[in-house]
């Protein structure tokens, strides 16, 4: 012991799971779990991407090494509390799994976090869902393997330890948060990517900005009151471990974004995946702030919007899309806290931007440029909100007291009410 009483945190985490990179990894699936002893595998995935025939492409490469699987396709898109609950069900009334393989984007890899908990150990969603919502319960034990296999560049799941969903009775997004929920191993794959429209990777691409740029202008992990081990959270802090991974993500993202867009090169689509599990790398132990906390509720709270290359079955407002349409405006109010960072940051996402005469606009601009070019919706207006839909939207941001916690600059319900209003149009 060293005698000292330390009032500030001096500890900061990071974690990730281990890594197989590269086109063509995903035929290489069944060799990596049998390394982990498993015969009885559950594959997650959604009806989408098990019509592409990756599922059963994987499910084949487990049985050249003895391996036997199932394919569950009911994955929901933006998943609920109702659809993960059902996945749970599926998954129990199977009998024992000794491990899963989640295959889509991050509502595939999300809901098999949730079945791998729920199966792993006794319980219910909202045992374990974040407080103030759910009870933040610790899972009581390791979990069984999962390997992730995104099919979209955007959330990072596949190396995060959390998985979010939407409540359904509150209308707001939430998820559970603990490193036992983290994948055993990422297999990212750039060509699973290759037959995705420009709508979708344009969404899922600004997913990938908001995390990184979220995530390097998060509150310091020094400036948070020293926690005893117990109470240390994933989310703590930005650090010089995940100030890295946010950097080479950002520099990715102005290498190729757009490009991926547009032309979709098996470059550009691999750059993408990397800035993805780059700066999953970086949020997932850093922490996002206002731009994820005022997308739950627009995504939970969505009327009639029904976006193009997403199923047209339900109103839904992509998490991509939801977390980007704040983020100007989130960022100006952010500025002060840390000026610095937020420049870098605007520099590294566009080297070539122009510089505005108000260095409170350098990043809001560069990003409004970048959405301008993918076509991402003007504002919340653009996806049916008004300025008398604002006082609906405040209480479901404020929910979300661990993204909040994490802002350099800490909100009030005036701020985030004011925050909306202005990100009504963004240009």
């Amino acid at each position: 012991m060293t005698g000292i009483e330390l009032k500030e945190e001096t500890i900061f985490t990071w974690g990730a799971p281990p890594l197989k990179f590269g086109a063509g990894a995903s035929d290489e699936i069944g060799f990596e779990m049998s390394g982990y002893g498993v015969k009885r595998v559950l594959i997650v995935t959604d009806p989408g991407v098990s019509a592409l025939g990756i599922p059963q492409r994987i499910a084949d490469t487990l049985a050249r090494y003895e391996i036997s699987s199932e394919i569950f396709d009911g994955v929901h898109v933006e998943p609920t509390d109702d659809s993960m609950n059902k996945a749970v069900e599926y998954a129990r009334a199977q009998g024992d799994w000794d491990g899963f393989v989640a295959v889509g984007g991050g509502s595939a890899i999300d809901t098999a976090k949730a079945i791998n908990l729920l199966t792993s150990h006794p319980g219910e969603l909202m045992d374990y869902i974040n407080k103030p919502i759910g009870a933040a319960k610790t899972p009581p034990g390791q979990l069984k393997p999962l390997i992730a296999v995104p099919t979209t560049a955007g959330t990072g799941s596949e190396s995060t330890a959390m998985c979010v969903l939407d409540i359904l009775s509150m209308k707001v997004k939430t998820g559970i948060s603990h490193w036992r929920l983290r994948p055993t191993l990422a297999v990212i794959d750039p060509l699973l990517t290759m037959t995705l429209s420009p709508e979708v990777s344009a969404a899922s691409g600004m997913d990938i900005v908001c995390h990184a740029v979220e995530s390097y202008t998060a509150r310091y992990y020094t400036t948070f009151d020293r926690k005893k081990p117990e109470e240390r959270v994933t989310y703590c802090g930005s650090n010089p471990v995940s100030d890295l991974w946010c950097e080479k993500a950002m520099s990715l993202i102005a290498q190729s974004f757009r490009g991926s867009v547009h032309e979709g090169s098996l470059e550009d689509r691999s750059n993408m995946m990397m800035a993805a599990t780059f700066a999953g790398m970086g949020f997932g132990n850093s922490g996002v702030h206002i731009p994820h906390a005022n997308a739950y509720p627009i995504a939970g709270m969505v009327k009639d919007y029904r976006p193009a290359g997403y199923p047209q079955d339900e109103p839904m407002v992509p998490h991509g899309q939801s977390v980007s349409l704040t983020a100007p405006e989130a960022f100006r109010f952010s500025f002060e806290s840390a000026p610095e960072r937020h420049l870098k940051a605007a520099e590294m996402m566009d080297p070539r931007a122009d510089k505005h005469s108000t260095p409170s606009e350098q990043l809001p601009s560069v990003l409004v440029s970048l959405m301008r070019d993918i076509g991402i919706p003007n504002g919340i207006g653009g996806v049916g909100y008004t300025e008398a839909d604002v006082p609906d939207l405040v209480p479901g941001t404020m929910k979300q007291a661990r993204l909040l916690a994490t802002c350099p600059k800490t909100p009030t319900e005036d701020d985030i009410a004011g925050i909306l209003t202005r990100s009504i149009e963004n240009w």
